[in-house]
C-alpha cells in the first residue's frame, strides 16, 4: 500500500478516546459576560485537540457572583451539580438547584447568578460555532487552536 493511501485511509479512522482531569483545566477569575464577582472554571474541553463539535465546562458561581446577560447563538445547557440560581433567557427568570438543567435557545439573552449561601456550580455545554473563512467552513475551537476542521 503506497503511503499516500494509508494517509487517506487514516484521515477516516475516529480520533482515539480523550480522558482529561479537570484539576488541569481549572483558572480562578472574574465571571464571564460583565465580570460580575469571581468564578472557578474548569475548561474542560479546551484540553481536547481540534477538531472537537462543541464546548464542555465547569463553572463555580462564587456568592454573588453572576454570567451577564448575553446574546448566545446557538443553544446553550446549564447543569447545576450544587448550589442554587437564578437563569434568565429574554426576561424570563427561573430558579434553579443540584440535578436541574436549563436549555437555551440559539438568538436568546441569556444569563444566570448565583443566589444562597453557597457557590453554584454547574456544567456548561453548547457546540462550536461555524465560521465561513476563505470559502471554507470551519469550527471555531480548531480556528483557536490552529488546526482547521475543514467540512465543506
Amino acid at each position: 500500500m503506497s503511503i499516500i493511501l494509508a494517509l487517506i485511509l487514516a484521515g477516516n479512522q475516529p480520533m482515539p478516546m480523550v480522558v482529561i482531569d479537570e484539576a488541569d483545566t481549572v483558572q480562578e477569575g472574574p465571571a464571564p459576560h460583565g465580570k460580575i464577582g469571581q468564578s472557578t472554571a474548569w475548561r474542560i474541553s479546551d484540553a481536547v485537540p481540534a477538531p472537537r463539535s462543541f464546548e464542555f465546562r465547569k463553572r463555580a458561581l462564587h456568592v454573588g457572583a453572576a454570567i451577564g446577560i448575553h446574546p448566545i447563538d446557538h443553544d446553550e445547557i446549564y447543569y447545576v451539580l450544587s448550589g442554587t440560581g437564578a437563569v434568565h433567557s429574554d426576561g424570563d427568570e427561573r430558579r434553579l438547584g443540584p440535578g436541574m438543567a436549563a436549555w437555551l435557545y440559539k438568538g436568546a439573552d441569556v444569563g444566570i447568578r448565583q443566589t444562597g449561601n453557597e457557590p453554584l456550580i454547574l456544567i456548561i455545554a453548547y457546540p462550536n460555532k461555524l465560521e465561513i473563512r476563505g470559502g471554507r467552513t470551519e469550527r471555531r475551537a480548531d480556528l483557536a487552536s490552529g488546526l482547521a476542521d475543514i467540512i465543506d
